[in-house]
């Protein structure tokens, strides 16, 4: 079993990191948060008073972080006091540019890097069904893939490092899009006369179908289990929606992409966000363009 230094403890974090305690390694975690570290020690982790007293004398450390400048960051300060050949795993969504920086210092400091975002959301997390999507050399895939195995049902090489931050970018653009277009189809039935109930049967069964419509569907009452029949309640938040899209869009600009639609779901998203929709569940973008919209002629 190893031992594991994780930094982050939060929403997806924390129930990460206590899945690993559960299949027997040992885990000694640090988060700002106090709330979070009363969970872990509860959880049955051990905690530090520091991300660096966390990760002295760890085989592997994970980091679920909110940005690339926190995960640079906090490299700096972990990077000389690990142990050397130490497997850093980042589970954080953050910029391509950003996770390549980050490996090269690992291994520029005699370490092993891969990174690994995940898909799946609290619940996910919680169950320890995410997706992990991993960036890195095979080797290096081979020795993370265990623990990710643990706290995930699906684990996928997507390349060498940076790659699995390209991957996770592209799901969401994908998602994003998606949920803005079940939510206006939604609406305009509801303009057309036709019940929400009718469209999801139909467009469930048939070429509209996909996960937005299926799993999260935007509208209460078809899928019992959605955010919309518990007030938008977030599986997965506006506030980090509009994170995934906006690294989207620059990476869209930044290699040359024709991409008019990702490019306006980004903008729609981060609109939502700043009038306050931050804190509900994405598929809440729904409301927003009702609200939005007129009434017919």
């Amino acid at each position: 079993m190893s031992t594991i230094g994780f930094i982050g403890l939060g929403h997806m974090g924390g129930p990460m990191a206590a899945n690993l305690v559960k299949a027997g390694h040992k885990v000694v975690g640090f988060d700002l948060a106090p709330a979070a570290l009363e969970q872990a020690v509860k959880d049955g982790a051990s905690v530090a008073d520091s991300a660096v007293d966390a990760v002295r004398g760890a085989d592997v450390v994970i980091t679920m972080l909110p940005s690339g400048k926190h995960v640079l960051g906090l490299y700096e300060e972990l990077l000389p006091v690990a142990t050397p050949g130490t497997l850093f795993i980042d589970c954080s969504t953050i910029d391509v540019a950003d996770a390549r920086e980050a490996h090269d210092k690992a291994e520029a400091a005699g370490h092993r890097s891969v990174d690994a975002p995940v898909s799946g959301g609290v619940v996910g997390a919680t169950a320890g069904t995410l997706a992990f999507m991993v960036g890195g050399s095979e080797a290096d895939f081979q020795a993370a893939s265990p623990l990710l195995d643990v706290m995930g049902r699906k684990v996928v090489h997507c390349g060498d490092a940076g790659v699995g931050q390209a991957a996770k970018i592209c799901n969401n653009m994908i998602l994003g899009i998606s949920m803005i277009a079940i939510s206006e189809a939604f609406v305009l039935g509801e303009k057309l006369g036709l019940s929400n109930q009718a469209l999801f049967d139909v467009a469930s069964n048939a070429s509209g179908q996909c996960w937005a419509l299926t799993t999260n569907c935007p509208v209460p009452g078809p899928v019992p289990t959605s955010p919309a029949n518990n007030d938008y309640q977030p599986g997965f938040a506006v506030a980090l929606m509009d994170k995934d899209l906006g690294l989207a869009a620059n990476a869209l600009r930044n290699n040359g992409v024709d991409a008019e639609i990702g490019l306006k779901a980004a903008e729609l998203y981060s609109r939502f966000h700043a009038a306050g929709g931050g804190g509900q569940d994405f598929s809440a973008i729904i409301n927003d363009i009702r609200d939005r919209s007129t009434e017919g002629q």
